[in-house]
């Protein structure tokens, strides 16, 4: 009987590996849309749209992924803050972004192109200049505070229990909208995302008989991606800015009745609430 138990537990702790090792065969899956890339693509039309570039919207923070004993040399945030950037602009309907990261890349082929058409005796006339940009968006990735908030719970009644352990992290992110006429600050905005983990743990110690130990244990972690808090930061910031842009009248809606969209209004309360100033809209220094 006892050689029947033993086989059985065997079998099921067989069937859980089997089960962890299908989670690495999964197959690709395009990225979940984020909470804060509803509401950016919820805003409604603008009138015009906002040509923009992005040099480098880079990490700030300096900081590396915390490993007991271990020297790392790994980032605590991603290092594609930019591209994630000009996604969140470009999705957002109100910005046209202009390549700016990968200008040299840019530059080389325009050259190559201009050769080819001077090589075949064709004028280099065809090939337009590149567009110019009214608006530069300028900060980064600038802070990443672990632990902010710790905890735990756990039970156990005759060597039979578990625990449940959380840590709260935060992704913080400045971002500055610059007229690229006059080198003004137009507007400079932080945001913040928590990320979050969780450690749930459950584990059996007990005697069934004499000289005869019952140990076995379970558990499992869930971790929120640091990436997908950095996208919802940006994308926050880049809704804040439209908004902004839009109660300081650097820009202006397609219809102005559109001010009472569902997300914007949603943003004008929350904004109350935290006893931030803020400007009227009007047309008094709209510049787009």
């Amino acid at each position: 009987m006892r050689g029947f138990q033993l086989i059985l537990m065997l079998l099921v702790l067989s069937g859980c590996s089997a089960r962890m090792a299908s989670f690495v065969t999964e197959p690709a899956t395009i990225a979940r849309m984020t909470a804060s890339k509803r509401e950016l693509i919820s805003l409604p039309p603008p009138k015009g749209k906002v040509k923009v570039v992005v040099y480098n919207f880079r990490d700030q923070t300096g900081q590396y992924k915390p490993q007991p004993n271990v020297s790392s040399f790994s980032t605590a945030v991603t290092q594609g803050a930019t591209a994630l950037l000009v996604q969140a602009l470009k999705e957002s309907n109100w910005f046209i972004p202009l390549e700016r990261e990968g200008l040299q890349n840019l530059l080389t082929e325009r050259k190559i192109i201009r050769a080819s058409l001077e090589k075949a005796g064709e004028s280099v006339d065809d090939l337009p200049p590149l567009e110019t940009a009214s608006l530069l968006i300028e900060g980064g990735v600038v802070g990443y505070d672990s632990n902010l908030v710790t905890g735990g719970l756990g039970a156990k009644y005759f060597g039979l229990g578990g625990d449940v352990k959380y840590r709260v992290d935060q992704v913080t992110v400045n971002l500055r909208a610059i007229d690229i006429k006059t080198g003004q600050v137009l507007k400079s905005l932080s945001t913040s995302k928590t990320v979050l983990s969780r450690e749930m743990t459950a584990g059996v110690f007990r005697f069934v008989e004499f000289k005869r130990l019952l140990e076995a244990e379970a558990g499992m972690t869930t971790n929120e991606p640091v990436l997908l808090a950095v996208q919802g930061a940006i994308e926050k910031a880049v809704f804040s800015l439209v908004v902004e842009g839009l109660r300081e009248g650097f820009w202006v809606l397609k219809n102005s009745r559109d001010m009472q969209n569902e997300a914007i209004l949603d943003y004008l309360v929350d904004l109350r609430k935290s006893k931030e100033p803020g400007a009227q809209v009007g047309r008094r220094n709209r510049i787009f």
